[in-house]
């Protein structure tokens, strides 16, 4: 029998603990727990040292909130817990993955629908959007569906996501033309900026000197229509601008909207 390892990544234990202890009693699902998105983490990286890889991630779309006080005496499945320092909320978590371990399917569980946060979750990476109180029935259907490359929403929330998508992919056909209008050298800069560096900062990376820096990022902010740096950083994301790789040289990576 083909065993299916899943990993429940949810901060409030007790729903975490349930659902593992639900889907461990499949005679074909391996499953544990994490209780947020650093041990989710750990968690990944152990199984590929182990050799043991994760199949689905089942994420919390609220992860990285209050987490619940409440403690079970003696889990059914241990949840490992992360610390409070690093906290990685659902999406990002889902996009991490996405980047470091393409082969693992994630799954969305969210306590309503959320047009707007669902088609952020597929843009993301996720291959799935499921309710909370779906039946576990439901919840190992798309387990297997999303095993196939299938991409499974509640039918209520697809016209929303579509709209949203489609907005996305307009709002960045029209950010990577308004990037493409500037300069190489301000496109640097524009990564700098990505990179959360100051004026003196790029200007010393780029050995200008700090007035020709601003004279730089007026400019870019200028042709790109907005009014601080912030603006012009989400700007640059939608349009798929990666940060400068302050290890090396200065790169541009693609983004991973639809």
């Amino acid at each position: 029998m083909v065993r299916i390892r899943v990993l429940v990544v949810d901060d409030h234990r007790i729903f975490a603990e349930s659902l593992a202890a639900a889907l461990a009693a499949e005679p074909d699902v391996d499953v544990s727990a994490a209780g947020s998105g650093p041990a989710a983490l750990r968690c990944l990286e152990r199984a590929v040292t182990e050799g043991r890889r994760y199949d689905v991630l089942l994420v919390d779309a609220d992860l990285g909130g209050t987490a619940s006080a409440l403690q079970a005496a003696r889990p059914a499945v241990p949840v490992q817990d992360g610390n409070a320092d690093g906290l990685v909320d659902g999406i990002s978590l889902v996009a991490g993955v996405r980047s470091g371990q393409p082969a693992v399917r994630t799954v969305v569980l969210a306590e309503k629908d959320d047009p707007r946060r669902a088609a952020l979750a597929l843009q993301a990476g996720a291959s799935g959007w499921v309710a909370k109180d779906c039946s576990l029935s439901r919840l190992l259907t798309v387990i297997r569906g999303v095993l196939r490359d299938e991409t499974h929403l509640p039918p209520a929330l697809l016209t929303g996501v579509l709209r949203e998508l489609t907005a996305a992919r307009k709002h960045r056909t029209e950010s990577e033309r308004l990037v493409e209008s500037l300069t190489p050298r301000e496109r640097e800069v524009l990564r700098c900026m990505v990179a959360g560096l100051g004026r003196k900062a790029v200007a010393e990376r780029l050995f200008l000197s700090p007035h020709t820096v601003r004279t730089h990022m007026q400019n870019v902010l200028g042709k790109l229509g907005v009014h601080s740096t912030l603006a012009a950083v989400a700007l640059a994301r939608r349009a798929g601008v990666g940060p400068a790789d302050l290890a090396g040289d200065v790169v541009e990576r693609g983004g991973q909207l639809a």
